[in-house]
């Protein structure tokens, strides 16, 4: 292993090769909450020959490599390990290109997504994904994850804004595909076996993405209902009031915003009353003239039938970011819970409601002191379960009880965050042998010495 991190240093130089104590503890981690582990090395390479030359020689010597990103990921996929080359896209940042008349952008890999949204927006054109982390995350990390977030419901996953994509595969050969047309049949889609593949069998570097006209007009409305048969009665008749409009769907149980009211002395309640179900309805448009009215027109209307038993309708753009505050309050668990597991599930967004029903009373019996509280995207049927570890319970417990009702449902165990290492003992529950078997392929083929992100999503 010395000799290979020595082939690293003689290759790129000590300003992109770091070892021992020069390594930072930032990157000794993600946001999972595992146990902090120093890489053998940290690799940060400026360019995408500097990746595929780090990818070679770690091939040469048989080094496994954890490419890394903003390390904002809640799976484990960007830990490290003690014997492996930590791969930082950090330095790899930059929006390249934007071309309005395609309406798309060329991004480098660690670029923050923030970066590439504000990049966007001053070219007059949108980046729809969006999360909490915009900040930190990197486009790369998102593209490797197949990031979800606030406006999946309008604008899909991460894997739909992508029209081209740059990969270096464990070898060190640069697959550049930078494709710029909508409509593109020739031959296999090969960025999307990058997209969501987590690092394991390739290394994301550049990305053409799609953009969309920058919207002028932003609504939102913070909602009270009785209960969650309410909830899917309102994503239906949101659909077919506001169309293409309706840009978001938060759903929060009154334990997660109760929870969240009395630990973050910051957030202020939209209603005054308590209610059975809350939701977030966001809606962006292009007709100023139009917009707000239609969505304060579809309020009036279920709040006169009975649907809402009270909303709170935002005044403007600040009072807006008010109301996402609560949702984005999620980033206090930590501080609230102590040790905690993020469940990240995917469910039909009419079963939903039965699933916490369900699992509610089956937490609160086998794991007597555990707190937990439910929300998510629910428009597109993401349900986040946060969960407190009592003390000397154990966590792999709590997640079998989790993981088990899902499968029951007919969910997935993970709709956003991917798999990393924390959920892949459970990736049977929800894919089939024959799609497992068909991944260990893919795996054994495009990285055949197994160096690239070894032991996360799937074993070859």
């Amino acid at each position: 292993m010395s000799d290979g991190i020595g082939a690293l240093e003689r290759a790129l130089g000590v300003e992109v090769v770091a070892t021992g104590d020069e390594i930072p503890v930032r990157n000794w981690n993600d946001w999972a909450g595992l146990d902090p582990v120093r890489p053998l090395a940290l690799v940060r390479p400026r360019s995408t020959e500097e990746v595929a030359a780090a990818l070679r020689i770690c091939s040469e010597w048989r080094l496994p490599v954890v490419p890394q990103g903003g390390l904002t990921g809640l799976a484990g996929g960007a830990r490290p390990r003690a014997d492996a080359v930590a791969l930082s896209l950090e330095r790899l940042a930059g929006v390249e290109d934007i071309d309005p008349a395609s309406a798309s952008m060329l991004v480098r890999a660690g670029t923050t997504l923030q970066a590439a949204q504000e990049a966007a927006a001053a070219a007059d054109l949108f980046l729809p994904l969006d999360l909490g982390a915009r900040g930190s995350c990197q486009i790369g990390g998102n593209l490797a994850t197949n990031a979800g977030g606030n406006r999946v419901i309008r604008f899909g996953m991460a894997r739909e804004m992508v029209l081209g994509l740059e990969a270096v595969t464990a070898d060190g050969t640069v697959m550049s595909s930078l494709n710029r047309l909508i409509k593109n049949n020739a031959g296999f889609d090969l960025r999307q076996l990058f997209v969501g593949s987590e690092g394991t069998l390739g290394v994301v570097t550049r990305a053409v993405l799609r953009l969309q006209p920058q919207p002028v007009t932003r609504v939102a409305a913070f909602c009270g209902l009785r209960d969650y048969p309410a909830v899917v009665e309102l994503l239906r008749r949101a659909r077919r009031g506001l169309g293409g409009l309706l840009s978001a769907f938060e759903v929060m149980w009154p334990v997660f915003c109760e929870t969240m009211f009395a630990e973050c002395a910051h957030l202020r309640r939209p209603l005054s009353g308590r209610h059975g179900m809350y939701v977030l309805l966001e809606a962006q448009g292009y007709d100023p003239h139009r917009d707000g009215s239609r969505f304060e027109q579809l309020l009036e209307g279920m709040l006169v039938d009975g649907l809402l038993a009270d909303a709170a309708l935002a005044g403007s753009e600040a009072e807006i970011r008010r109301l996402w505050e609560i949702r984005d309050a999620v980033a206090e668990f930590r501080r609230i819970f102590g040790p905690h597991i993020n469940f990240d599930i995917g469910l039909l967004p009419q079963h939903a409601g039965a699933y916490v029903d369900r699992l509610t009373p089956l937490l609160e019996t086998q794991f007597p002191g555990i707190r937990a509280v439910y929300f998510g995207h629910l428009g597109d049927g993401n349900l986040h379960v946060v969960t407190s570890v009592p003390e000397g319970v154990s966590a792999h417990a709590i997640e079998a009880l989790v993981y088990r009702l899902v499968s029951e449902f007919g969910g997935t165990i993970s709709a956003e965050h991917g798999i990393g290492t924390i959920k892949k003992p459970w990736l049977a529950l929800v894919r089939t042998p024959a799609e497992i078997h068909l991944m260990r392929q893919l795996k054994r083929t495009l990285d055949p010495h197994n160096i690239l992100n070894p032991g996360k999503v799937i074993d070859p």
